[in-house]
């Protein structure tokens, strides 16, 4: 097995020949609540590092752990653990690093329930999160503390798709004695390998890219095995989010597909929103792929492709823009992105919170035709229009 991951066209599906499945192409699902042993021997000296033998699967399967092997090889990273949702995974990974009376500076745009778990359920057990523009390192800079204990990033974000500088993040944090926790389930290994980059810990919602189909969901955190290890023994123990081995075979599958698969998604999200950027409705078009955005710079010095999920900001009244979604033929209505079936949904924000709304068009390219998808956008915005 290589121990490296050289380039996103890597194969992720080799692995040496395992005699105990008999030649199978696809590892086995190790539907198995518990592993017995011979004599209480064999049981003792297992029960002496349970994340290195298989006792029981809420610790460790084998089905599991042969998933584990290959996230933490695309990811440059000792060691993953994988959890039953994304969720799961950020909330157990951001609780390994912080305590009664520590602080926590998180990007403004990272994801909702990230900041609610950051904002509403970790402040009831004294943890305190000021929220910044990532964009600005002097921001993240001044809303440090002598407290501060973890940098919460999430690069590109997933509405607005700004950056954060991730060498600069990291260097940051390690200058303050903080840990750096980002989401990397935007990009995926294939663009963005963030612990290359100084990161200390990098999050996934298997949900998405990883799995590929909508048919599954799971959560992973990639690292050191210091810091991970720290995980596994604790949070992912205690509180027993885990992966079942039915799922886990599920993102095999997927995982085998994936650099395939985020290379059509770049080539056909680019094409989709260069197109978007010259209609009439549309005043900006929020994709880090393009010349245009403000951190395309950025965006090529700190990854090697773009994945193809966006949006786009209009002035056209709300309800049109709904009304747009639901004519069109192509593209569902729904949350969630990474499978092959393309996706819209129709966003008011109000970042300030002045009263100032911005009317945001969030678009999750598949694996359709390109060409399908623009005629489908063509044809519903001419609908809306003659009304």
């Amino acid at each position: 097995m290589q121990e490296k991951e050289e380039s996103m066209f890597t194969s992720v599906a080799e692995t040496p020949f395992d005699e105990r499945h008999y030649g199978a192409i696809n590892p086995p699902i190790y539907q198995n609540s518990l592993f017995a042993f011979k004599t209480h021997q064999e049981f003792d000296l297992a029960m002496k590092d349970t994340m290195k033998n298989h006792v029981y699967s809420r610790g460790n399967n084998p089905t599991v752990e042969y998933l584990e092997k290959k996230i933490a090889m695309l990811e440059s990273g000792d060691v993953s653990k994988c959890f039953a949702s994304g969720m799961a995974a950020i909330s157990s990974t951001i609780m390994s690093v912080v305590n009664h009376g520590d602080h926590v500076v998180c990007v403004s745009q990272a994801y909702g329930p990230t900041r609610e778990f950051l904002s509403e359920f970790l402040f009831r057990f004294g943890v305190s999160t000021t929220f910044v523009d990532g964009k600005s390192m002097e921001e993240l800079k001044s809303a440090t503390r002598i407290n501060t204990k973890l940098l919460y990033l999430e690069s590109p974000t997933s509405l607005l798709f700004e950056l954060q500088d991730l060498s600069a993040c990291a260097a940051l944090a390690k200058s303050i004695g903080a840990v750096t926790i980002i989401d990397n389930t935007w990009a995926t290994p294939c663009h963005q390998k963030p612990l290359t980059l100084g990161i200390d810990l990098v999050v996934h919602s298997i949900t998405k890219y990883f799995s590929g189909h909508s048919d599954c969901m799971g959560g992973v955190v990639v690292g050191s095995d210091k810091l991970v290890s720290k995980i596994i023994f604790k949070e992912y123990m205690l509180l027993g989010g885990i992966m079942t081995p039915q799922v886990a075979t599920t993102v095999t599958r997927g995982l085998r597909t994936l650099p395939l698969r985020m290379e059509r998604h770049e080539k056909s999200a680019l094409i989709v929103a260069e197109h978007l950027t010259k209609q009439a409705y549309v005043t900006r078009v929020n994709h880090p792929g393009l010349n245009q955005h403000p951190q395309h710079e950025l965006a090529l010095r700190q990854m090697t492709g773009f994945s193809s999920l966006f949006s786009f900001d209009s002035d056209e009244p709300i309800e049109k823009l709904k009304q747009f979604a639901s004519s069109l033929n192509y593209f569902r209505i729904g949350v969630s992105w990474g499978g092959y079936e393309s996706l819209i949904s129709v966003n008011q924000i109000d970042l300030q919170q002045t009263g100032q709304y911005r009317n945001v068009v969030r678009i999750y390219v598949g694996l359709e035709d390109p060409a399908d998808l623009i005629d489908d956008i063509d044809n519903a915005w001419r609908q809306v229009s003659l009304f």
